[in-house]
């Protein structure tokens, strides 16, 4: 079985009950310009416990789809807000 993907960002948004829209920046070489940019995705975090809050740094690793856009859970918080 593959290992299991862990990403890493902030919360921005509590999405109702036991989830919370996570945002994910990447520094990536723009291909012409050869200067550093910034991409970024959202992604619904399963939180079993409504432990977080908007601000938190945290860590969430890939499950089995919860819903139709949720597949990833909270495995920990970094810092706070």
């Amino acid at each position: 079985m593959a290992n299991k993907r862990e990403i890493q960002g902030n919360v921005i948004k509590i999405a109702g009950d036991k989830t919370v829209t996570m945002v994910v920046e990447r520094r990536v070489m723009h291909p012409r310009y050869h200067k550093v940019v910034k991409r970024f995705k959202k992604y619904l975090v399963h939180d079993e416990r409504n432990e977080v809050k908007v601000g938190d740094e945290i860590i969430a690793i890939e499950c089995r789809p919860l819903s139709k856009t949720k597949s990833f859970r909270l495995k920990s918080v970094v810092k706070g807000a």
